[in-house]
């Protein structure tokens, strides 16, 4: 990935981490959190098909924004809670290579595949 594609996420995965301590946790409550969409991973043990469902439903910053602006708008701290994990979750992936999947297995990605060929 170019190195301005990387730059990006990388401000955008900060600017997380700052809203975060914003709300007021602490900055190293991120590093509790962050790994919690991988989970989603889980949804690889019925398949490519069901496992890229799940990836993506959890690794895609629509939904995070969807989250993240519901919880404000309704005053779900909860919510905005989750939409910036999401959203942070999502950038740090991107930063490191790991995009939204393909069925064909979790190594193709809109970002292209990831690790050697």
């Amino acid at each position: 990935m170019k190195l301005t594609l990387k730059l990006e996420e990388l401000a955008m995965l900060i600017v997380t981490i700052c809203y975060l301590y914003a709300m007021g946790y602490e900055w190293w409550s991120y590093l509790l959190l962050a790994l919690a969409p991988d989970i989603s991973m889980l949804g690889y043990v019925a398949g490519n098909k069901a496992g890229a469902f799940c990836y993506n439903l959890f690794h895609h910053k629509g939904i995070a924004i969807a989250c993240f602006m519901t919880g404000l708008i309704y005053d779900i701290n909860v919510l905005v809670l989750i939409g910036i994990i999401l959203f942070g979750h999502s950038s740090m992936d991107r930063f490191f290579g790991y995009g939204l999947k393909y069925e064909q297995g979790f190594k193709f990605t809109h970002l292209g595949s990831v690790g050697k060929e």
